[in-house]
């Protein structure tokens, strides 16, 4: 069945998600919405968004709560019953294991981007070409944008379609151009990439719901000895269906200007 004879139908459900995040929602009450079976409902639903309704229903409740950790000063107890979470510890669990970093670290991540994102504006240009050079297990590609960019792209690759957690491989650029992940070990990967503008608050870096970006909907395989496909990434504005980006970009920062750091001091 071709996905596009459902995109409407999926764009109808997706909105009813997002209204109704404030209560338990079941898969037969999303699937009658929709009209179909729930196991019909789920199959259609996981081909075209990546993840099962559940999980990207689980998604949006952790985006909800890094919105809540910044925008109030609510217990992080609170936060996570909020979201449905029934103790503080599996709130926490959960927390770090999507985004990064605890609920109170993200909540004092302000200060990062603060420190962080002028140093990367400052650098302007840089380059990971001292980098170990390999010609084994490389994925390589081009990142271009439908609309200009003046700032910096994230890109990595991850182990679900949706972009949580840190990236198993990922990088930072500095403008449109070529990229490379290089020794990647054997196995399946989703290519996801977003960008920062440098105009944009802190805000729209913590919470980067606005921000231009590309998500890969088939997985890359990678297997020894066998070339992976060069990949095409076009960077656009956000879809109503894209999952939320769950994984902290200011620790991204973070552990980048580390990365550079450390290799300039080995090249001195």
């Amino acid at each position: 069945m071709k996905l596009y004879r459902y995109e409407k139908e999926l764009e109808g459900v997706v909105s009813y998600i997002q209204y109704h995040l404030d209560r338990p929602l079941s898969l037969s009450e999303i699937a009658n919405y929709a009209g179909y079976s729930p196991y019909h409902f789920t199959r259609i639903f996981k081909e075209k968004i990546g993840v099962s309704p559940f999980y990207y229903i689980s998604s949006l409740r952790m985006q909800q709560a890094k919105k809540m950790l910044l925008d109030t000063n609510f217990p992080v107890r609170d936060i996570g019953l909020n979201i449905g979470q029934q103790s503080l510890g599996t709130f926490t669990t959960q927390f770090t294991k999507r985004v990064g970093m605890t609920p109170s670290a993200f909540r004092k991540s302000t200060q990062m981007v603060n420190e962080d994102f002028p140093s990367l504006k400052q650098m302007n240009q840089w380059s990971l070409s001292k980098l170990p050079n390999s010609i084994d297990n490389r994925i390589e590609g081009i990142v271009e944008s439908e609309v200009p960019i003046e700032g910096v792209i994230f890109i990595g690759l991850f182990a679900k379609p949706v972009p949580e957690g840190l990236p198993l491989y990922g990088t930072l650029l500095s403008s449109e151009g070529s990229f490379c992940f290089k020794n990647v070990n054997p196995g399946m990967y989703y290519l996801m990439a977003t960008s920062v503008s440098w105009e944009m608050e802190s805000s729209d870096v913590l919470l980067p719901e606005k921000t231009l970006r590309f998500r890969s909907h088939q997985p890359i395989i990678v297997k020894d000895c066998f070339s992976v496909p060069f990949q095409q990434v076009t960077l656009r504005p956000p879809l109503l269906d894209d999952p939320p980006i769950l994984v902290s970009l200011p620790l991204l920062m973070r552990i980048f200007l580390k990365d550079i750091t450390a290799i300039d001091k080995k090249s001195r």
